[in-house]
């Protein structure tokens, strides 16, 4: 069976290292060694917008 052209990747705050929102990218726009793009985001739990950074992380 093929591999698909997709992966799963999960945003973890840099303040408290949970996980917080998870997506899938395309693999040909991220290849292995780039840095990722960093999103930022309102973390209800610590009440203020954290810089969120990509890590890739198994699905299924």
């Amino acid at each position: 069976m093929a591999k698909g052209k997709r992966t799963y990747v999960g945003y973890y705050s840099t303040e408290t290292g949970n996980l917080v929102h998870v997506t899938n990218i395309q693999k040909k726009n991220f290849e292995a060694g780039k840095k990722g793009p960093e999103l930022r985001k309102y973390n209800p739990k610590t009440r203020k917008h954290e810089v969120l950074k990509m890590k890739e992380i198994k699905k299924g």
